[in-house]
């Protein structure tokens, strides 16, 4: 085998990925910042114990582990930073009120989360701290949907659901923990007879309540129709009117509901989401209220927020043909150094010509060139690479 191989489902990023990965960084984060979101920069690693705090088996499942030498403890390679910048705003920053927060840097999965994908994502995400009501959802739900904008390729469908739905029902059964991970996969697979056949032994009206689950799909009248199949307790009651309360103030985004849509049932508390784009199979975007993390870290802080793999974004935004360099001499000439400079401040790219590669300029993005002509420099096309 070649030494320089890359293990599979990690790859390098050349330039052309690398400079749109960068853009599309640079543009988000700006975005982040204008709504008063503050960049963290977590660790890639930490002592295993604190990096999988309140995040459920199936981010122990993603995580590389090692044994630090310093210590002889266990660390992990980081698969998730959402949970990294809930320890940052539950013991660092230490904020009574308010915090929004925001991030972008790789995490590394043991394995990819889908076919073709990569094993090492660049999570970019952003996350509010303090605010248990509606509104931080809500404000979470548009920066997502805005991020898709600035990107180029809005959202065709934002599905909401609640874990407290299911939550609420399991509670109602008393079912074994191995079951409900059971249910749980079912449901996302929408497994109606799998479903059936793990269902049979549980009560009425739990059994048909949790089947009806993978049937309630669709727009703001799913709602309707869950208040008339599921058992009405207090927590189905109010995880409902948290889906109404989200759906009346996002009436400008296509938001649908898909209450058999449980990801992250480890790790999330209430109101969960999943971004879409035309064409895309796969969610671009994944989100919802993960409060029961902070209570982990010690401090019960309310949290949502949402994060997206950027170098899978970079992937589906349609770009426009590559900028192109102009080419100068390596010169000292004071005229010279102003010509470049000037077209520099201008947003032109311009690289030097070292001496020796004549012929080669062309594979390095240069199509024009500086030229002396009558005392002055000018730029004109490459001719012959």
């Amino acid at each position: 085998m070649q030494r320089w191989v890359l293990p599979e489902s990690i790859e390098d990023v050349l330039p052309a990925e690398a400079r749109r990965i960068e853009s599309l960084r640079r543009a988000l984060l700006d975005s982040f910042e204008s709504y008063g979101y503050q960049l963290v920069v977590p660790p890639l690693l930490e002592y295993l114990d604190s990096l999988l705090t309140g995040s459920g088996r199936d981010l122990d499942l993603s995580t590389f582990k090692l044994v630090d030498q310093a210590s002889g403890r266990m660390m992990g390679l980081r698969a998730d930073i959402t949970p990294q910048v809930a320890r940052i705003d539950a013991h660092l920053l230490n904020r009574r009120g308010v915090a929004r927060l925001c991030y972008c840097g790789s995490v590394l999965h043991t394995l990819p989360r889908m076919l073709l994908g990569t094993r090492e994502p660049l999570q970019l995400g952003a996350e509010i701290y303090g605010h248990a009501g509606l509104e931080a959802d809500t404000e979470i739900v548009r920066l997502l949907a805005g991020s898709l904008v600035i990107a180029g390729i809005p959202a065709s469908r934002i599905d909401v659901s609640h874990v407290g739905l299911f939550r609420a029902l399991l509670a109602q059964a008393g079912l074994a923990s191995d079951l409900e991970e059971e249910l749980f996969a079912l449901l996302q697979a929408k497994d109606l007879p799998g479903l059936r056949a793990r269902l049979a032994d549980v009560a009425e009206p739990v059994r048909v309540a949790l089947l009806a689950l993978p049937e309630l799909y669709g727009d703001a009248q799913v709602l309707d129709e869950a208040a008339a199949r599921l058992p009405q307790t207090p927590e189905v009651v109010a995880a409902l009117a948290d889906l109404r309360g989200l759906a009346g103030s996002l009436v400008d985004l296509p938001i649908s509901f898909d209450l058999a849509d449980l990801r992250g049932f480890n790790y999330h508390s209430g109101v969960v989401f999943a971004a879409y784009c035309g064409g895309h199979p796969a969610a671009v975007a994944l989100g919802g209220r993960y409060d029961r993390v902070g209570k982990a870290f010690g401090r019960g802080r309310a949290a949502t927020g949402f994060s997206l793999d950027l170098r899978e974004l970079a992937r589906l935004v349609d770009w426009p043909v590559e900028r192109k360099a102009v080419l100068a001499p390596a010169q000292s000439s004071p005229a010279l150094q102003e010509a470049v400079a000037a077209l520099r401040s201008n947003g032109e790219i311009v690289v030097l010509a070292l001496p020796g590669h004549d012929g080669t300029w062309a594979e390095a993005g240069c199509d024009r060139q500086l030229v002396l002509r009558g005392g002055r420099w000018c730029v004109e096309p490459i001719e012959g690479e």
